[in-house]
């Protein structure tokens, strides 16, 4: 039977992306997958995960060619956590709440800092985080369960902050959906982060819960060149219809924001002026902006994929990246991971600000409210005579 082998090794240490690609001290775990069966994909290659014994490669044996084996397709799994609502007490982000529809995400972004969490799985952060998907069935019925405990006090859920919600399986699943219906009832506040014009869907729950100050919404929108994006973003919307998607929302009354996000210098920042002025006139009321994070396997998969598209820009972006990381390439430190230090992360800050101040962005800051949260009623609860 012909077929093409595995080959197992040690996990190798990884190689630092100044070093040219010649230098890793296992070649054959540099080759990116061949571009065919990675079609519409964001990483180049699929390396196993830091917590694996043995990093697995395909090599051909001379039965079959490599270009012989099959594309990668999306596959969808069930996640069956018994809570949807994960915790945090990370003190420089807005939220100590979120919920997490799916694992993984078919969006393929690049440099996307989630990868690392397929980690966890026994997975690859690489093609396996866009291919082998998770999906959660029964996060409204838990969600409205957890919001029913006897010691839940309500404060504003995130989604979005580490898989889209509105990913493509979501026309199909619709747990987001089910999760919006589940906190409208309830009256409980969410925030919303998607690069997805999926999101004009549920215009109607959203638009009945802006009128009570119970959600606003967040588009990123990372470049206005379409050919950057489906490079960087291969299978999340287009910036077009990202900011048709922020029109359609504040037409209807929803507080929009833009994200610029990320900023990754000699690549995209020169548009964060462009990407504002854009957002702005669709309608947009705030904007915030984060710099690219590379954290564990990110940096190798951002640096393969800079190497492929933009390789004349890879020392550049590098260079820039370590000069606002103190000569890292990635720094995780609180208050700083977002931003970056230094002049070139101050000259972007200050940029984003005039820019913001011109547009007349964040002037207003949309404050969602607790006050009409009432508990679901939970199973077999008798209900109050008063």
């Amino acid at each position: 039977m012909s077929r093409a082998s595995s080959h197992a090794l040690k996990h190798p240490p990884v190689t630092a992306p100044s070093e040219p690609a010649g230098a890793t001290p296992f070649p054959e775990l540099a080759v990116a997958i061949e571009r065919g069966r990675r079609r519409g994909r964001g990483a180049q290659s699929n390396d196993s995960g830091r917590f694996e014994a043995e990093a697995r490669v395909a090599f051909d044996d001379g039965w079959q060619s490599l270009e012989e084996l099959p594309p990668f397709k999306t596959t969808v799994s069930i996640d069956t956590s018994r809570k949807v609502i994960a915790r945090n007490d990370s003190p420089d982000i807005g939220f100590d709440r979120s919920i997490n529809p799916y694992r993984g995400c078919e969006h393929g972004c690049v440099y996307c800092f989630a990868r690392p969490t397929h980690a966890y799985l026994g997975l690859s952060p690489g093609l396996d985080f866009e291919t082998k998907l998770l999906a959660k069935p029964d996060a409204p019925a838990l969600l409205e369960k957890e919001l029913a405990a006897p010691g839940y006090e309500a404060r504003m859920i995130a989604i979005g902050t580490n898989t889209d919600p509105y990913q493509p399986i979501e026309r199909e699943r619709k747990i987001m959906r089910g999760i919006l219906e589940v906190l409208e009832r309830a009256g409980h506040p969410v925030g919303i982060v998607t690069k997805s014009a999926l999101v004009g869907r549920d215009i109607d729950i959203l638009a009945r819960m802006a009128k009570r100050n119970l959600v606003k919404v967040a588009l990123s929108v990372t470049t206005l060149d379409a050919e950057l994006a489906r490079t960087m973003e291969p299978r999340a919307s287009t910036p077009a219809r990202r900011l048709e998607a922020i029109k359609h929302l504040s037409d209807a009354g929803i507080p929009a924001t833009v994200m610029v996000a990320p900023v990754i210098p000699a690549l995209n920042d020169s548009e964060i002026e462009r990407i504002l002025d854009a957002a702005a006139h669709a309608g947009a009321r705030e904007a915030s902006y984060v710099l690219l994070r590379l954290p564990l396997e990110v940096r190798d998969l951002f640096r393969e994929w800079l190497m492929a598209n933009y390789p004349d820009r890879y020392r550049h972006v590098f260079t820039m990246i370590r000069d606002m990381r103190g000569g890292r390439d990635y720094d995780s430190q609180w208050g700083t991971r977002m931003k970056g230090t230094g002049p070139m992360a101050w000259m972007i800050g200050r940029r984003f600000e005039i820019a913001c101040e011109k547009l007349g962005l964040n002037k207003r800051r949309s404050k969602l409210t607790t006050d009409h949260f009432a508990k679901p009623k939970r199973s077999g609860e008798q209900l109050s005579l008063f």
